[in-house]
């Protein structure tokens, strides 16, 4: 279906870029398309958001977005990695923050953050020794189900928050088992 064709049909979705380096999934949708003052484009999915990686791009799933806000003409990103698992509880750790200008951003900060709050469920913060962390419960584009996400605040004891994790996934574990 053309680009034309779908806006008549009143559904307005973005062309991917020509030179697009990336492959998309068979049932992933382009949402959004937003060049970089920098050179290439931010790629907003069904899934998640293409980002330039060297001489490629790769996508970043909505539930690894941690944070995304939008100043001016400046997307800034923080992207989680995901660093170990502990009885089902993902552990996260935050990346330095992205920032990417947007010389075109067209709906692409619109979907975004529509996208990541989206994907969050429920979210908690816990006090912890040294610090704390976020017990965020989301759901992944593509995916059936929720992960449980535990994201430490920095200088938070590692081992507290390990501790928390496990404690946290039994009690998911329990109320999924008694469901």
């Amino acid at each position: 279906m053309t680009s034309r064709l779908r806006r008549l049909l009143g559904r307005v979705v973005d062309d991917l870029p020509a030179d697009f380096p990336g492959t998309l999934a068979a049932d992933e949708r382009v949402l959004g398309v937003a060049e970089l003052a920098a050179g290439g484009h931010v790629v907003a999915t069904s899934f998640g958001l293409w980002l330039p990686d060297g001489d490629t791009v790769r996508r970043v799933g909505w539930h690894l977005v941690s944070k995304a806000t939008w100043e001016s003409s400046w997307l800034v990103l923080i992207e989680a990695d995901e660093v170990d698992t502990i009885d089902g509880a993902v552990l996260l750790a935050d990346r330095p923050p992205r920032r990417l200008r947007l010389i075109r951003p067209g709906r692409v900060p619109d979907i975004v953050h529509t996208r990541v709050t989206g994907s969050i469920r429920s979210r908690h913060h816990r006090e912890l020794p040294g610090g704390g962390a976020w017990v965020v419960q989301r759901s992944v584009a593509g995916r059936d189900g929720i992960v449980l996400q535990v994201r430490a605040d920095p200088g938070t004891d590692e081992a507290v928050v390990r501790s928390l994790a496990a404690q946290v996934a039994r009690q998911v574990n329990k109320v999924r088992q008694a469901e």
